[in-house]
């Protein structure tokens, strides 16, 4: 076996440092699999792919790997119901109960759209303890949310809804659609743009996707906390966290641990195959940065147009702001519908240097992001998950922060 890390692809000459920096990612050891991709004002200047698809290195990486990207996924969810309400098929004010009479249950007849989209609506988890392997039942997922009641109050502060912002979302887009989520994003934003990313993957891709590998949420034992201790750090809140989620009763174990998960379900055909559009989402790091990149150019590259600017800006404007609930107050965040929007105070939001930019990034470290004012998409996808449950790695932000001083200088 070589010790050279290979890393393939195009990279403009300006921007030789966020090539350097991938290709230190492998030699560092951080990176085992990766792929990086910035799109600027719709043309692509840095399409680079690196590593192997196995801790072995007996294969490389290639230009079409997939890979999982967790939450990642979510904002593709977010441009499907942001689609829909710029087409009149959803009203952003309307109750959820208009669309999906069965979600009025337990006091929910007045939550809506807007509070699902901006993780308001106080439903990040199931109470009742579900079956292994419920993810892959949609039906399932959708009767115990539309039987729960909420949380917290309804609009009162907002938490992380780390697997059911997908099935409330693409449940709505079903229903007004007649279309899964994946179906319906194949159909009007990966296809029409030529964008390789898939919700719900077929068996004919696995030849080309690469398993994960890495830490999972839920498989460390919770630092230890004196009773009445205040929370007055990060670190003493990812505690109180980490208590919690040992404890059933708690959201924290119903918002991340329910239904129980092997802990390499990611690697298998039935995870790959289900459609769970908040952490199921297989694709290229070129694909993300395509998607974003025709938002950050107003919702159009190429003459294909997926959004319209207006659509794009309300989409952007910030929802919900500050520490959420399901983390006990550690990971402060800037949401809009359905994005988060970057933060540069807050290392759990921070997208770019510009304020303005939104996107979604996945456990373990993948990215998509767009800036509208610098009209950059951005891509990054890797196999080796980082100790991240809702920020993205190291490696993409030193590569976005080399990439915005290259056009600096």
């Amino acid at each position: 076996m070589s010790d050279v890390i290979p890393v393939q692809g195009t990279c403009e000459n300006r921007f030789i440092k966020v090539k350097q920096l991938f290709q230190r990612s492998f030699d560092s050891g951080e990176e085992i699999g990766a792929a990086v991709s910035f799109v600027l004002d719709g043309k692509c200047v840095v399409d680079l792919w690196g590593g192997h698809y196995d801790l072995a290195r007996t294969r490389e990486w290639e230009r079409d790997t997939l890979v999982n990207v967790y939450s990642t996924t979510k904002g593709m969810t977010a441009i499907c119901a942001n689609q829909l309400i710029e087409r009149g098929l959803l009203d952003i004010e309307a109750p959820v109960a208009r669309y999906w009479p069965q979600f009025a249950a337990a006091g929910k007849e007045k939550i809506t759209l807007r509070l699902l989209l901006s993780h308001k609506a106080g439903l990040c988890g199931v109470r009742e303890p579900l079956p292994k392997n419920s993810f892959y039942d949609w039906e399932r997922m959708c009767a115990a949310l539309a039987a729960q009641e909420p949380w917290w109050t309804p609009g009162d502060g907002h938490g992380y809804h780390v697997f059911t912002f997908g099935f409330l979302v693409g449940e709505v887009i079903r229903r007004v659609t007649g279309e899964s989520l994946g179906t319906y994003f194949r159909k009007n934003v990966a296809e029409p743009l030529g964008a390789d990313f898939y919700i719900g993957l077929a068996a004919e891709h696995d030849a080309r996707t690469s398993d994960m590998y890495g830490v999972s949420i839920g498989n460390k034992p919770a630092p230890a906390r004196s009773p009445g201790d205040p929370l007055p750090t990060a670190a003493a809140a990812f505690a109180e966290f980490g208590r919690r989620l040992q404890d059933p009763t708690s959201m924290q174990w119903a918002a991340l641990l329910n239904p129980p998960q092997d802990r390499d379900a990611v690697n298998t055909r039935a995870w790959r195959a289900a459609e769970i559009p908040a952490a199921n989402g297989h694709g290229t790091a070129r694909a993300l940065a395509r998607i974003y990149g025709a938002l950050a150019r107003g919702g159009e590259i190429d003459g294909v147009r997926i959004m319209a600017p207006h659509t794009i800006a309300r989409a952007a404007t910030e929802e919900a702001c500050g520490p959420e609930r399901v983390f006990c107050g550690a990971v402060p965040m800037r949401l809009g519908l359905g994005f988060v929007l970057s933060d540069e105070g807050s290392r759990y939001s921070r997208l770019s240097p510009n304020s303005r930019s939104f996107g979604h990034a996945g456990g373990g470290g993948s990215l998509g992001m767009a800036d509208p004012d610098r009209r950059i998409g951005f891509g990054f996808t890797m196999n080796n998950m980082q100790p991240s449950i809702v920020s993205a790695g190291a490696t993409p932000a030193l590569m976005i922060d080399a990439f915005y001083e290259a056009l600096a200088s």
